[in-house]
């Protein structure tokens, strides 16, 4: 069997979505923060607080792993010859739907990558998460099938196909040197809290380009695999997303970093309809946009710029959400005393007008409307 054929196979998927999960484990147990080996929606939130579309300290880190993932996409989507710059479908509203997406997120606190490494760590309130996901992909079917579309895109000229590369390559550039252009300005680097716990450079680089060479090829994407289920009951790319998570379970069993429970989980609240619409939100935006976030850098890497844009809108949306503190606390104990986490009232705003704006968006983007 070609290795093409191999990666379009049931048993491709489940090796790439088994290899992916193992290495997500692998990153947590080797520095990065707990139940967030990968995390493309927090990733790109400490690279937007690193280049200073925000200040929250804590939070300030250029993830590697991003890079690595877009850099991967390209080099396998060269390799098999499908890198094909293309754009021109409703920027703006990809670029929105990026910064609703983030929000969303942001208030669960992970993408939907995040909420199966949570899951595999045992922190119940994923199972809240992964259920808004569910309905909120769920709803953007339903526009789906009543005729939802962005439009179609167009072939671009070359360069706009390595914009979203050149840019990574920056931002690594940065990482590696350790930029600062002024004293007590960016480029930022948390001192302390999930900013400042980080796997090896290299070996995360490394791992971030192996994610994104697998995905590319089986078109791994954690929406995707919900949208195919419930639409055309194709389990093809579920059964990925499943590996993913036992291989998961499986490293954290192995490392001890498996901790059941509710309250005070790493990076997580207990708030359930909060982490339930946030998720929501998201799974509404990534079926709208075409994919997870995860997805739309790998697409970025093809040449894809309408993901491009929405990525874009990702960095833009973490800066907003924590510049206008619509991003959920964790749960922390005080003196011993447990402190809820959750969102404050405008991120809980921010949630329903994202999802009134994806109403309005999947109801009158359709075919033959202007």
């Amino acid at each position: 069997m070609g290795t093409k054929r191999f990666f379009a196979s049931r048993w491709g998927m489940i090796a790439a979505g088994a290899t992916i999960g193992l290495m997500a484990a692998l990153l947590q147990y080797l520095g990065n923060p707990k139940n967030m080996g990968l995390c493309m929606v927090c990733f790109p939130r400490d690279i937007a607080g690193a280049i200073g579309l925000h200040r929250v300290s804590v939070v300030q880190y250029l993830r590697p792993e991003i890079m690595g993932a877009v850099f991967g996409a390209m080099i396998a989507a060269l390799v098999a010859r499908e890198w094909r710059p293309r754009a021109g479908s409703a920027p703006i509203i990809r670029f929105t739907l990026g910064v609703f997406a983030v929000i969303g997120a942001l208030v669960f606190l992970g993408c939907p990558w995040r909420a199966l490494l949570r899951l595999a760590a045992a922190d119940w309130n994923s199972v809240v998460g992964i259920g808004g996901l569910c309905v909120g992909v769920g709803a953007g079917c339903l526009f789906l099938r009543g005729g939802y579309t962005l439009g179609r895109n167009y072939p671009m000229p070359r360069v706009a196909g390595w914009i979203m590369p050149a840019l990574m390559a920056l931002l690594l550039g940065l990482l590696l040197f350790r930029t600062s252009f002024k004293e007590g300005q960016a480029i930022f680097f948390s001192a302390k809290g999930p900013g400042s716990q980080y796997a090896p450079v290299w070996l995360s680089l490394a791992f971030g380009i192996a994610v994104g060479v697998l995905a590319q090829r089986t078109r791994f994407c954690t929406m995707g695999s919900l949208r195919d289920a419930l639409l055309i009951r194709d389990f093809h790319l579920l059964s990925g997303v499943v590996a993913f998570v036992v291989v998961a379970f499986a490293v954290n069993v192995c490392t001890g970093a498996v901790h059941m429970g509710w309250e005070n989980m790493p990076i997580s609240h207990a708030n359930h309809l909060w982490n339930f619409l946030g998720m929501v939100l998201a799974g509404l935006c990534f079926a709208l946009a075409g994919g997870c976030p995860g997805r739309q850098f790998f697409l970025s890497g093809e040449g894809d710029g309408d993901a491009a844009i929405f990525c874009c809108g990702m960095f833009v949306g973490a800066g907003i959400a924590h510049n206008w503190f619509l991003a959920a606390a964790p749960d922390k104990v005080a003196e011993g005393t447990l402190v809820p986490g959750g969102p404050g009232s405008y991120g809980q705003i921010a949630v329903m007008v994202g999802i009134v704006f994806c109403v309005i968006l999947g109801l009158t983007a359709r075919s033959g409307k202007t």
